[in-house]
């Protein structure tokens, strides 16, 4: 295969890209940087992100190139190689897609890095475990940015086309009502939150919602039985513990795990079944969360556990998904790629050591975090904020 059908795939794949909707990462980014690697689950839209640059802001030339590690080329051609052969055309711009299952990936971006200062490179990687696994020779040279799925913000302006700004978590709870209402005249948040919650954390639900939880459950199994192992040299038999691991998590999140109980419901050491916990919360499949008690025990030993988002939680829970359950994963998977969230003494969220976050159904009272300061209770099926009580929609605005 030559690299001239590799242009042509390129140009198509470029020119196909549709710039409408972006990303909330996508205006964070320094594209100015010689070295940008973007990580997240599979299906959060890195490669449209990636394409959506060269297609708005790079030359429509040769000097570019999007280039896909699935391509059958690198079966017999190393990236290395590749790169030298792309500089000796000209090259300037080279976009790395799925770069994670290219063994060695990490040492031969560095040599690409270090012999063509020329050529400005673009990593992305579906599997952020295998990613941060082969950072550390690029550790001084690359930014590392993390993409998440659609926040509820992302999810109304792709489907239904209507942008809001992003509130920072301070100005949510400075001026919550006046903030409510600018969005419930315009929508019906509740109706909306209730789509998005089943079928909105990713982008490709809001195209394909038919296929949506198919798709899905693909997507997790390709993580456990593909991305883990090949990184963490681990065997079928572990694979098939770490699958038992999610269905006993997903019956029972968000939950406080009793470590020794479920190691040897696996029949793992406690130090094999921690590890596989970090695994699957590295690969955002599930989300941990730790003391706000600072102690030894408290440095390995997550406090709860959740999955990474509602979505999984509806797909592995089905039917008898649990609506307490949703809102906490909610609130977690919002709020914990900004802010330090911890597991208080009082109520059920402590972020960034203080505020304080009881999160409930729009019947909930204050009761358990009365005489704490920095406390709200965070409802669910509510409007517009009562006192010290927001509406749990309102925190999928903080990007």
């Amino acid at each position: 295969m030559s690299i001239d059908r590799m242009f042509t795939w390129s140009f198509q794949q470029i020119q196909r890209t549709n710039t409408l909707f972006k990303r909330y990462l996508y205006n964070q980014l320094d594209w100015n940087a010689r070295l940008n690697i973007i990580v997240g689950m599979r299906g959060v839209g890195k490669t449209t992100m990636m394409l959506q640059h060269a297609r708005e802001h790079l030359p429509f030339d040769n000097s570019v190139i999007y280039i896909s590690i699935d391509d059958i080329y690198f079966t017999t051609n190393s990236l290395i190689d590749f790169a030298e052969e792309f500089n000796k055309r000209g090259g300037k711009y080279l976009l790395i897609d799925e770069v994670q299952k290219y063994e060695g990936w990490s040492r031969e971006v560095k040599m690409i890095y270090d012999n063509f200062p020329e050529i400005q490179i673009i990593v992305s990687g579906s599997s952020a475990i295998e990613i941060l696994k082969g950072e550390g020779d690029l550790s001084r040279r690359a930014i590392i940015n993390r993409l998440q799925g659609l926040s509820f913000r992302e999810f109304i302006e792709l489907k239904y086309q209507q942008p809001f700004p992003v509130w920072t978590l301070s100005e949510i709870l400075k001026n919550p009502v006046e903030k409510a209402f600018l969005i419930a005249n315009k929508i019906k948040p509740i109706k909306l939150f209730e789509e998005y919650i089943q079928a909105g954390y990713y982008p490709f639900a809001v195209e394909d919602e038919r296929n949506f939880q198919q798709r899905m459950m693909q997507i997790i199994n390709t993580i456990i039985e593909s991305d883990i192992p090949a990184v963490n040299s681990i065997d079928y038999n572990a694979v098939l513990k770490m699958k038992k691991l999610l269905g006993i998590i997903a019956e029972s999140v968000p939950f406080k795990p009793n470590i020794t109980k479920l190691a040897n419901q696996l029949s793992l050491s406690r130090e094999t079944f921690l590890k596989y916990l970090q695994l699957l919360a590295k690969a955002d499949i599930i989300s941990l969360m730790y003391s706000s008690v600072k102690g030894v025990s408290a440095l390995n030993k997550p406090e709860k556990i959740y999955l990474n988002n509602p979505n999984i939680a509806y797909l592995l829970a089905d039917s008898n998904a649990n609506t307490g359950n949703i809102r906490e994963t909610f609130f977690m998977n919002q709020l914990q790629h900004i802010h330090n969230v911890e597991y208080p003494v009082k109520g059920d969220f402590l972020v960034d050591e203080t505020y304080t976050f009881e999160v409930g159904g729009k019947n909930k009272t204050t009761q358990q975090i009365a005489g704490i300061e920095n406390a709200y209770v965070v409802a669910d099926n509510i409007e517009i904020p009562v006192g010290n009580k927001i509406p749990l929609w309102m925190f999928g605005f903080l990007y």
